[in-house]
């Protein structure tokens, strides 16, 4: 997580940090608006841009809130698009993720949204609100209510109606730039075009004729390649004066900008039009190979879909958007939507939506497997783009008469994305969801469905500390398991049940039930991270038992595999075992580079109980190389981070042992006051601040004599362990 400028750190009137969208080509006009929106954020903290689709809300509510934040003194300006999500109980997911939160724990996640915001100064957009009004005011309400420093802009067709809430209605552009924009965009396309005493007549009026609408007046002039702008003016005078009657009255904007769209539709060959409508399955993004499986076959060959599409990309109907180095495209809702109501009206929905389902299915499907590679790191950034996608097929699965047992299927095969990049609360509602419902057949591929989602939410669960309903999830797992006679199932459900005893202090439970699930995992011949993690906590397991030097044997084990399959995430934990096995033996310097690699990869992953932990050994090892203020206020830090993971360090005896023995020995050097003082402030360090300092410290000015070796078999009494892989005793989180 990166570190994010404090106002005073930055340039006056500067942009904050934050996820606006990159402006791909020239924004154009609105200078008084843009003004007169920045006074209006200074006056309310609710500000509601509203205006008819296409009248440009989204792109205007971006740049002026990239303006508006830096005068505001925002720490930092978060954009969330909610026009991809239709279930009103996941608007809450979608500003987490938006405000790039991670929480492992089962709070509400408005709970967890509230103490986030709460002492946080920050310029929040909400895009794409209306089809969520309900939920959206609820929400901005008790935000607002919460975090006296934040404020919200909100964009949509409607305001929401709430208490404080400032109205921005924004008209369209005035002739002259809209004939700007028509220019701007013509030019792209048509080098050298310039308006001209040629063609300015015709350019102004067709921009008239279309209520100078941003989205209409940019979709004719990609019908430049083939039409001049007389012929534009000639067409779009034949359409409305079939609409009007040929009255002289004018259109209402909504009629005319969708008069404007079912004009460009009527202009797109048969393979445009039938493009045009299939892309309206998606959800947000798509890539390329996505829209040649869904949207290719009866009268579209996969062959043509590039050249079919670059044609709608040239008339405006798709967006491009390119982000590190990816090409990936969009439709606007406004376009989205008309495409959707040619599709239904073809009859072909319910076919395209499956084949939809069946993309994203394979896409996780791969990923799992792609998951054990060297590519985690990219399989991550690429199931985070696709979110909206995926939800968009577990709604249908859901939903869907026939399909539950996919969508258990979906929910289940997602456990590395729920897991390891800190998705754990989005996971369990899917999850949970799935779970309830009942497949029609209880047997073969419909039992393993159920059963992967089952122990995926046990596992979930245990993550999050919540104990009693992982236990009941993984022993219905077990039991339907040995029923059916899955293998595989009985192995996870052990393999969680012994995480679930790790973290119980019920060592010799855990030990045999991780010894079993990792012999049935071999009988079976499963390998893969979650394999990997089930052997680095059981050197958890035994090292707690007093047996250091197995505990090494195993996770020296595993990291050798790892580092044969490219694999981080769990190699992060085997080398945190690795760094403490290290301290026993006085190897500082060697024990604070495994723990910076540990960091590293924790960063990469958004892994919070990963960077927990680390910090925690952290301290330990740097108040034993003598630096006591600096431990301590590692152990601040850990404290702030620890509530967005779950109870500190477990409640376990032996997860809290080498923590209370960092805190004594820095207690006694410092005293009482200088000890609290330095947790004060680092309680005050944000975890990316935490993670870049821990990261940045000189290893090389570190003392180089150390003390002697710890012992590595702690006393009854004393129960030091090495520290632990997992939260809850299961894999991590992210």
């Amino acid at each position: 997580m990166r570190r994010e400028l404090r106002p005073a750190d930055r340039p006056e009137g500067s942009t904050p940090p934050g996820n606006l969208p990159l402006e791909l080509n020239r924004f154009i006009g609105r200078a008084d608006e843009l003004a007169e929106l920045t006074r209006a954020l200074e006056a309310a903290r609710l500000v509601t841009v509203t205006g008819a689709g296409g009248v440009g809300k989204s792109r205007f509510a971006a740049r002026a809130a990239a303006v508006a934040a830096g005068h505001l003194g925002c720490d930092a300006v978060r954009r969330v698009d909610l026009a991809t999500v239709r279930d009103p109980n996941l608007v809450e997911y979608a500003l987490a993720a938006a405000l790039e939160l991670t929480d492992h724990t089962s709070r509400p996640q408005r709970e967890v949204l509230l103490d986030h915001l709460g002492q946080r100064q920050l310029l929040l957009v909400i895009d794409g609100f209306e089809h969520l009004v309900g939920a959206c005011a609820s929400l901005a309400t008790e935000l607002l209510g919460a975090a006296p420093d934040l404020r919200i802009l909100a964009v949509g067709r409607r305001p929401l109606s709430v208490e404080g809430e400032r109205i921005f209605p924004l008209a369209p552009l005035d002739t002259a730039d809209a004939a700007d924009l028509f220019a701007d965009r013509a030019a792209a396309l048509l080098p050298g075009f310039a308006l001209d005493d040629g063609n300015r007549t015709g350019v102004v009026e067709v921009c008239r004729r279309l209520d100078c609408l941003p989205l209409a007046v940019e979709l004719a002039a990609g019908r430049l390649r083939a039409l001049s702008p007389a012929d534009l003016l000639g067409r779009l005078d034949d359409r409305f004066r079939l609409l009007t009657g040929g009255t002289r009255g004018a259109l209402p904007r909504h009629q005319t900008l969708r008069t404007a769209i079912g004009w460009s539709h009527e202009l797109c060959t048969a393979q445009e039009r039938l493009l045009w409508a299939r892309l309206s399955v998606f959800s947000g993004q798509f890539d390329l190979d996505a829209a040649e499986y869904i949207c290719s076959g009866d009268g579209l060959h996969a062959e043509a879909v590039l050249d079919v599409l670059s044609e709608l990309i040239a008339q405006s109907v798709v967006i491009r958007e390119e982000a590190d180095s990816a090409v990936r495209y969009r439709l606007l809702d406004t376009v989205r939507a008309y495409g959707a109501d040619w599709l239904e009206v073809s009859g072909d929905t319910a076919r395209m939506r499956r084949r939809h389902r069946d993309w994203y299915m394979g896409l996780a499907t791969w990923c799992e497997l792609d998951w054990f590679s060297p590519r985690q790191a990219q399989v991550a950034a690429q199931i985070g783009a696709e979110l909206p996608n995926l939800r968009a097929a577990l709604e249908f699965c859901l939903t869907e008469p026939g399909e539950t047992h996919l969508g258990q299927y979906l929910a289940g095969t997602l456990w590395f994305f729920w897991a390891g990049c800190g998705r754990l609360s989005e996971g369990r509602h899917w999850l949970e969801r799935s779970v309830e419902l009942d497949a029609e057949n209880e047997d073969g591929d419909y039992a393993r469905s159920r059963l992967k989602a089952l122990w995926v939410l046990g596992y979930v669960a245990i993550l999050q500390g919540d104990t009693v309903p992982a236990l009941a999830a993984l022993q219905e797992c077990r039991d339907e398991a040995e029923r059916v006679g899955d293998a595989t199932a009985v192995a996870y459900a052990e393999h969680r049940r012994g995480c679930l005893a790790l973290v119980t202090d019920d060592l010799p439970r855990a030990e045999e039930l991780l010894r079993t699930a990792l012999a049935g995992y071999r009988e079976i011949g499963e390998l893969n991270s979650s394999v990997l993690m089930g052997q680095v906590e059981l050197a958890m397991a035994v090292a707690f038992r007093g047996d250091l030097a197995a505990a090494v044997e195993l996770c020296e084990d595993v990291r050798l595999v790892c580092e044969d399959h490219g694999e981080r995430w769990t190699l992060a934990y085997a080398l945190y075992v690795l760094a403490y096995a290290e301290w026993t033996k006085g190897d500082l310097v060697r024990a604070r580079q495994l723990l910076r690699e540990c960091l590293v990869i924790g960063d990469t992953f958004h892994d919070l109980l990963g960077t927990v932990l680390t910090i925690e050994l952290l301290a330990l090892v740097t108040v034993t190389e003598g630096d006591a203020g600096e431990a301590a206020l590692l152990q601040g830090a850990a404290g702030r981070i620890w509530p967005s993971v779950g109870l500190p360090l477990f409640g376990s005896a032996h997860y809290n042992a080498p923590h209370e023995r960092c805190a004594s020995d820095a207690r006694a050097i410092l005293g009482d006051a200088r000890f609290e003082s330095f947790v004060a402030a680092g309680a005050r360090l944000e975890p990316g601040e935490a993670v870049q300092r821990a990261l940045g410290r000189d290893t090389a000015s570190r003392p180089t004599v150390v003390p002697g070796p710890r012992t590595a078999h702690p006393a009854p009494e004393t129960r030091e362990p090495a520290a632990s892989p997992t939260v809850q005793g299961g894999e991590t989180t992210g």
